[in-house]
C-alpha cells in the first residue's frame, strides 16, 4: 500500500463519519448544544470541513472551495476567511446549513483532498511546509494534524448526537 492511500483511507473514514451524523438530520439535531456554550454538531461539520479545506489547499497551492464556491451559498454572518478557530458562542450558533449544504461542502473538499493525495509521493511527503515550528513541518507531519483534528471534531458531532437522540431532540 502506498503512502497516499493510507492517508485517503483517513479522510474516507471521517467522511463516513460526518455523514452518518448529518444526512437527514433536522435543523433542531445539527443546531444542539449539550450547555450553552458547546459547539453544534453543524458548528463542529463545518469547522473541521473548514480547516481542511484551507490546510490542504495551503500545501497544494490551490484555492481554499469555501472561497470560491461555498461561502456565498451558506452566508453566514462571519468574515469571509473564518474557519472556526477561536468562535465566541454566538459565532458558534451562527453556523447553520441543511443537511445538503454542510455535506455538498464536506464532500467538494474531501474530493479535492483525495485529488491531491493522489499525486503524492512519499518523498513528497517530507517537504518541509511550515518553517515557524521547531522542528519545521513536513507535508506529511501536516497531513496528519489535520486528520487528526478532523477526526476529533466528527467524533464530537457524533457525540452530540448521541446525546441529542438521548434527549429526544433528534
Amino acid at each position: 500500500m502506498e503512502q497516499h492511500e493510507l492517508l485517503i483511507d483517513a479522510f474516507d473514514r471521517i467522511r463516513g463519519i460526518v455523514h452518518r451524523v448529518v444526512e437527514g438530520a433536522s435543523p433542531e439535531l445539527l443546531g444542539y448544544r449539550i450547555d450553552p456554550e458547546a459547539n453544534t454538531i453543524a458548528w463542529l461539520v463545518w469547522h473541521l470541513t473548514r480547516g481542511q479545506d484551507a490546510q490542504v489547499a495551503d500545501v497544494a497551492g490551490t484555492e481554499e472551495l469555501w472561497l470560491t464556491e461555498w461561502a456565498d451559498r451558506f452566508a453566514l454572518p462571519l468574515p469571509r476567511n473564518s474557519t472556526g478557530y477561536g468562535h465566541s458562542t454566538s459565532e458558534v450558533v451562527s453556523v447553520m446549513a441543511s443537511p445538503e449544504l454542510l455535506l455538498g461542502y464536506h464532500d467538494a473538499v474531501h474530493d479535492a483532498t483525495v485529488a491531491y493525495l493522489t499525486t503524492l509521493t512519499g518523498e513528497d511527503l517530507d517537504r518541509v511546509v511550515d518553517t515557524s515550528w521547531d522542528p519545521p513541518v513536513t507535508l506529511g507531519v501536516r497531513l496528519i494534524s489535520v486528520i487528526g483534528d478532523d477526526w476529533q471534531h466528527a467524533g464530537q458531532a457524533s457525540f452530540v448526537q448521541g446525546v441529542a437522540k438521548r434527549a429526544r431532540v433528534a
